[in-house]
């Protein structure tokens, strides 16, 4: 066992530091979600990559008919699918392909943001960072926690954040922003709307 104030490292960084194309996908991956640092990514992509293995390994024993294989197989997918990642029908190719988007979309900062509690997913990250954030009752202030989905509808302001006043201008400003325009434009978008569009300027 190692020194306790020494934890082993839980992200490997890449063997080719200085590959431009994928240099620039975590850069964007960085934006959209509003991490942090490079390390934040990695450790997500480690966990990935754990789920990934474990599936290719549990595959090659199912075709044994290996029963431990099958109860380990039922446990990885009731784990995947209490953190919403994948359904509860779902088999291991699925496991095999998920993709790391699947992951950092299910981190307390990222919801907190779709949930419309934030107007950029940095903000998120500094609500939540600043104890303005609270997850089944109990205030968090770390915002890489992996939510659980039935968790999810118990996300709200603390009790004591002045956020939790409706009238807030940051929760005016939150409410009114692009991102609130664009899901009620969504909404009240027609059904098929889309298709008449194509199909008028295929005439045209």
């Amino acid at each position: 066992m190692g020194d306790p104030k020494f934890p082993k490292k839980t992200y490997s960084t890449p063997r080719h530091p200085w590959e431009k194309e994928r240099i620039d996908s975590e850069r964007e991956i960085l934006n959209k979600f509003g991490l942090k640092n490079k390390r934040e990514l990695w450790k997500n992509m480690e966990l990935l990559k754990d789920f990934r293995s474990q599936a290719r390994d549990l595959q090659a024993r199912m075709r044994s008919n290996d029963e431990n294989a099958v109860r380990q197989f039922q446990l990885l997918i009731k784990r995947l699918n209490r953190y919403n990642i994948i359904g509860e029908n779902a088999t291991l190719d699925d496991v095999l392909s998920l993709s790391i988007e699947d992951i950092l979309n299910r981190r307390l900062q990222t919801i907190v943001y779709r949930k419309n509690l934030a107007r950029t997913p940095k903000q998120a990250r500094q609500l939540i960072t600043h104890g303005h954030i609270t997850l089944d009752g109990r205030r968090v202030t770390v915002p890489g926690i992996i939510v659980e989905g039935s968790k999810d509808g118990l996300i709200s302001y603390t009790e004591s954040s002045p956020l939790s006043d409706e009238l807030h201008p940051l929760r005016q400003v939150i409410l009114n922003g692009p991102q609130a325009q664009e899901e009620g434009e969504a909404k009240e978008k027609p059904e098929g709307a889309d298709e008449d569009q194509a199909e008028g300027d295929e005439e045209q």
